[in-house]
């Protein structure tokens, strides 16, 4: 795996005008509060995405973690790890709070809505995003409806979602990812393309 693909793959992950109303990411959240994916890269396993929910099923809280290693062989030349911790009140976006070591690079971000719109701070910007700003997390399909935010460098992401099926959703631009959903709105995999034409995919487990 290049540089720049393992830059894209971290780009993707660890992405409407009107705020979401109550009740919206209750579809959202899975009845066994977990998700679990296999990440893979051409085929190869790289990794793994876990995501587990508490709380009120319309103000969930969402912790994830991500952990991958990509090999040379038996040996070891690139490790992710990415925590994040999403929280939603009354169906809306409330907050997130990220922290991402890249192969030795640490990242943080903080992110919280407010009535002016959406503040969000890294090590070194502060920037205040739109209100309907959602950060790009995948699980809940209700974000595509705004802007999106990539949750581990803090950035306003410069893509367009559009849904091409009842159950998946294109995301085009800086990133160029599918996600899939089953009828009760949970997320069930992604695909994507790297800038190297690897082939990214998230499988549940």
């Amino acid at each position: 795996m290049t540089l720049s693909a393992i830059v894209d793959r971290r780009r993707l992950i660890a992405g409407g005008l009107a705020c979401l109303a109550p009740g919206l990411a209750l579809a959202a959240v899975p009845a066994a509060r977990r998700l679990t994916f296999s990440v893979l890269r051409n085929g190869t396993r790289i990794g793994e995405h876990l995501m587990t929910f508490a709380g009120d099923p319309a103000a969930p809280v969402v912790t994830t973690e991500v952990r991958m290693a990509v090999k040379l062989g038996p040996v070891p030349v690139f490790r992710y790890h990415h925590h994040a911790v999403e929280r939603w009140s009354g169906g809306r976006f409330a907050s997130l709070e990220t922290r991402t070591d890249s192969n030795g690079k640490a990242e943080r971000v903080s992110a919280r809505r407010t009535e002016g719109g959406v503040v969000i701070e890294t090590a070194g910007a502060r920037i205040t995003g739109p209100a309907s700003a959602r950060p790009f997390t995948h699980w809940n399909p209700e974000v595509f409806s705004g802007p999106l935010f990539n949750p581990q460098e803090g950035k306003l992401l410069k893509v367009t979602a559009r849904r091409i099926s009842p159950g998946q959703w294109a995301v085009r631009g800086e990133a160029e990812i599918d996600d899939f959903y089953d009828g009760a709105g949970v997320w069930t995999a992604l695909k994507g393309r790297l800038k190297d034409g690897s082939m990214l995919e998230y499988r549940r487990t």
